[in-house]
């Protein structure tokens, strides 16, 4: 039995999620005290619940304490079986954070899986339905995987109501991926979405980020939705290079100023732009465990977050790997490696 402590980095609920993708694909059980203890709300959310119960449900686990607010829980995996799986979180939770949980344990499943998870899929802190579609798939499909991914509805805090569905078939091994660089930059473009706002403050989005990024208008699209969509406001700037797509996101909120919501975008697209590295902060931190997974790997990123300092930790406490994070000039390194055991073949 694996012992975590939820407190330790960053204390959020990464700790919980990765601990769940790797207890699953390893079969280690596991037992983590103090979940989100460094959160203003310590202790299981809905989401997070949602993810305990989906992993469950996936490999048919034992879990203990598995209910909102516990700060304790047990997890005992089995099998993990593919299939057809629906999930709703009840609320504006973050369905895409569930759904990662999961995508790469069922890469590891016997037959084809469909996934389906309902909740919020544009939510501060989280990261949005596009990024999961345009930058993460993109890089497990240049390590092998076969994975599909669609946002069939929108679905904004307090709400929620959106849709998320992934298809992920069986991979045997996934690809070591080594990434230096990003290429050459193929296309920008900035997307604001709007549901039961006026389309003006998408309008207001996208003016800000075409001066600041100096950018043409027909790089910048306005997309109102179907009012029974919101109330709510999503802006993504997606950056697609020759190796990596990168998506910077920002969600509209009550009282914020369109120009404000903007600036959140624009200010982590221009330091990644200004980096030369090959992911940013966020893609980063998702890209580590797969790596792991394949048993090794390389990447250059522009910034090294307590979150990520905090993932790799957990990462090695199921897997034989070594993490370490070399700081450059404008950029640092992050090295995945296989720590050659007795028991590692």
């Amino acid at each position: 039995m694996i012992e975590l402590d939820g407190s330790t980095g960053e204390g959020g609920g990464q700790v919980l999620r990765s601990s769940l993708t790797l207890s699953m694909i390893t079969g280690q059980p596991f037992r983590i005290r103090n979940i989100r203890a460094n959160r203003p709300k310590p202790g299981l959310m809905r989401q997070h619940l949602m993810a305990v119960r989906a992993a469950a449900a996936v490999c048919d686990a034992d879990v203990s304490h598995a209910e909102v607010g516990s700060t304790e829980l047990s997890f005992t995996p089995r099998c993990i079986k593919g299939g057809v799986y629906e999930f709703a979180i009840g609320t504006a939770g973050s369905a895409t954070l569930v759904l990662q949980t999961l995508i790469p344990a069922l890469l590891y499943a016997d037959v084809p899986s469909v996934v389906k998870v309902s909740g919020g899929t544009h939510n501060p802190k989280a990261p949005p339905a596009h990024f999961i579609e345009r930058a993460y798939v993109r890089l497990l499909q240049a390590m092998g995987a076969q994975v599909d991914f669609e946002l069939k509805r929108f679905g904004f805090y307090p709400n929620g109501g959106g849709e998320v569905c992934a298809a992920i078939w069986p991979c045997a091994q996934l690809r070591q991926l080594h990434l230096p660089e990003r290429g050459k930059l193929q296309e920008g473009r900035a997307e604001a979405y709007v549901a039961a706002i006026p389309l003006s403050v998408a309008q207001r989005e996208l003016e800000y980020i075409g001066k600041a990024l100096h950018w043409r208008d027909d790089q910048l699209f306005s997309h109102p939705l179907a009012n029974d969509q919101g109330p709510g406001n999503a802006l993504v700037i997606v950056l697609q290079s020759e190796h990596v797509t990168e998506v910077f996101s920002s969600v509209g909120e009550k009282r914020r100023r369109a120009e404000d919501v903007a600036g959140d975008a624009v200010l982590e697209a221009k330091r990644y732009l200004v980096s030369g590295a090959a992911v940013g902060e966020h893609l980063g931190d998702q890209l580590m465990l797969p790596l792991a997974l394949a048993g090794g790997g390389s990447y250059t990123l522009d910034h090294v977050s307590q979150h990520a300092i905090t993932n790799a930790e957990v990462i090695a406490q199921f897997l034989p790997v070594h993490v370490t994070f070399e700081a450059g000039e404008r950029y640092s390194t992050c090295t995945v490696s296989r720590i050659r055991t007795d028991t590692a073949r």
